[in-house]
């Protein structure tokens, strides 16, 4: 089996990014963190998540991300699972961040895309069904 552990994110500012996730994942905590030098350049990083899944964030970001509209290679966005899509809608939109645009209608799911504030697409998606051949159709 292989699962996907953590992402590594380069951000400007991490107490604002943690503004973000703390309000998605309000069972998560920063595990650890601590210096580094990338490279010539000091930088901060925190590991925020559970025991088996957890965000890099490493403070030393410069510029801004690519432009989600554009053509640009890159991350296009990533996604969770949640039982609780509204509960997520609800948390994000009391810290500020509200809905950048929702999925497409479907009889079994519904997803949500919400812009953190280093310009990260992140969706949030709630399957309305656990037999496969509905939560996975094109």
């Amino acid at each position: 089996m292989i699962r996907l552990e953590h992402l590594n994110l380069v951000v400007r500012d991490i107490p604002e990014t943690l503004g973000f996730y703390r309000a998605a994942f309000p069972h998560w905590w920063v595990r650890g963190g601590g210096e580094s030098d990338w490279y010539g350049k000091v930088r901060n990083w925190v590991h925020f998540g559970d025991d088996y899944q957890y965000l890099t964030f490493n403070d030393d970001g410069e510029g801004e991300n690519r432009d989600l509209r554009g053509h640009r290679l890159g991350l296009a966005h990533f996604a969770f699972v949640t039982a609780d899509i509204d509960g997520v809608a609800r948390r994000l939109a009391a810290a500020g961040f509200g809905i950048d645009k929702e999925g497409v209608e479907d009889p079994y799911r519904r997803n949500l895309y919400f812009i953190d504030p280093n310009g990260y697409e992140v969706e949030f998606v709630q399957y309305l069904s656990d037999v496969p051949t509905e939560r996975n159709r094109y």
